[in-house]
């Protein structure tokens, strides 16, 4: 079933892992898209990939800059002139260390991309969809956006605060008939979850690995199509009337 049928999908944070995969579920559910990340030659490929399943654009833009969001979102329009869905997906992880031994600079630059980045992704998709009375945006936080743990501070403040976002602009947006929700992954098979391992422990990472599985009640790490699956979710009009929403995606470590 076509659920995106002549939609139009942004997606930040698009080359690879979850943007990717979802991408790549968009395209079958029928929509057109658009994929942002930094870097052109990881775009190319994720293009490269995603090749015959529909119509894909690439757009090389830093999400923490006013100037590249607003530029994203221009160039989103001028190609298919609407947007129906924003997946607000880009993120880094930032420095493994206690908080007393993190940076300024290291705090900068992990609010910098998880938030910056998510606010100004809402505030230049949202008018374009009021003005349409239409539209889907999913945040993405993280289960370390709904409880704490040691080591990943600036990390987990960044994804507490996408959930705030999530809900003011949810309120704001819902009389325009445009929701706003956000996703909460656990751990996921992607390069971030190895960059994680290797920092919780270096050079151990498949023992941090086994150790943060057996802290999942279902006993594993998400794959990025477990998110995507939830994004599509999200996107369709399956979910008309949810918004405002903080949706965990893993494996039962919220309940814990």
């Amino acid at each position: 079933m076509a659920r995106l049928k002549n939609r139009v999908a942004l997606i930040t944070g698009g080359a690879a892992g979850i943007g990717l995969e979802t991408a790549r579920l968009f395209l079958h559910a029928g929509a057109k898209v658009a994929l942002v990340d930094l870097n052109e030659d990881d775009l190319s490929t994720a293009a490269g990939e995603l090749g015959g399943l529909g119509e894909v654009m690439t757009i090389a833009a830093d999400v923490s800059s006013d100037n590249g969001s607003a530029g994203y979102v221009k160039t989103t329009l001028d190609r298919f002139a609407r947007i129906d869905v924003l997946f607000n997906n880009a993120g880094i992880e930032g420095k493994v260390a206690p908080l007393i031994d993190q940076s300024i600079d290291d705090f900068d630059r992990v609010m910098a991309v998880n938030v910056r980045g998510t606010f100004l992704g809402l505030q230049h998709v949202m008018p374009h969809m009021i003005a349409r009375k239409s539209g889907s945006i999913i945040n993405m936080s993280s289960i370390a956006g709904l409880k704490g743990s040691p080591n990943l501070a600036p990390y987990i403040a960044s994804k507490h605060a996408v959930v705030g976002l999530t809900k003011a602009a949810a309120i704001e947006a819902a009389p325009h008939n445009v929701r706003v929700n956000s996703i909460h992954p656990s751990p996921v098979n992607t390069r971030m979850m190895r960059a994680l391992e290797d920092g919780f422990n270096p050079g151990h990472g498949a023992v941090v690995k086994q150790q943060l599985q057996a802290a999942i009640p279902l006993g594993r790490y998400g794959e990025s199509a477990d998110i995507a699956n939830l994004v599509l979710f999200l996107a369709s009009d399956d979910a008309a009337f949810i918004t405002g929403a903080q949706y965990p995606v893993d494996g039962g470590m919220a309940a814990g």
